[in-house]
């Protein structure tokens, strides 16, 4: 039987901190809306019906929360890339992608938004 690749999808998680590089910016948290993809191979998981089989998506949200929530950010690439560091860390990640948006962060905008990917290299 072929794999089944199982995505994870982490949808408009809101969250504050401090981003950018104004003196406001520094001073003041702002809303950040972060979306993540996290691809992996879930063929024990929808076998076992085992926790231990499986990505915890709550234990990849809270270290998603905790980093954005305790830290501050010149930059959205720097965010976004310490983000999506986070969604593929654990080695069952074949693939992942990380778009967080900025809010408001252009007057005639609803938001700017940077995205990141990361693709496991096969030896």
């Amino acid at each position: 039987m072929k794999p089944e690749i199982a995505i994870i999808r982490i949808k408009n998680l809101r969250l504050r901190t401090f981003i950018g590089i104004k003196d406001d910016e520094m001073q003041n948290k702002q809303d950040v809306i972060i979306n993540a993809s996290i691809h992996y191979c879930a063929n024990k998981a929808r076998n076992s019906d085992n926790m231990d089989d499986a990505l915890n998506y709550r234990t990849i949200t809270k270290k998603i929360i905790s980093l954005v929530e305790n830290h501050r950010f010149s930059l959205l690439e720097n965010l976004t890339n310490q983000v999506l560091y986070i969604a593929s860390e654990h080695p069952w990640v074949d693939l992942a992608q990380v778009e967080i948006d900025k809010p408001h962060a252009l007057r005639f905008a609803d938001s700017v938004s940077l995205t990141l990917s990361y693709q496991k290299q096969n030896d």
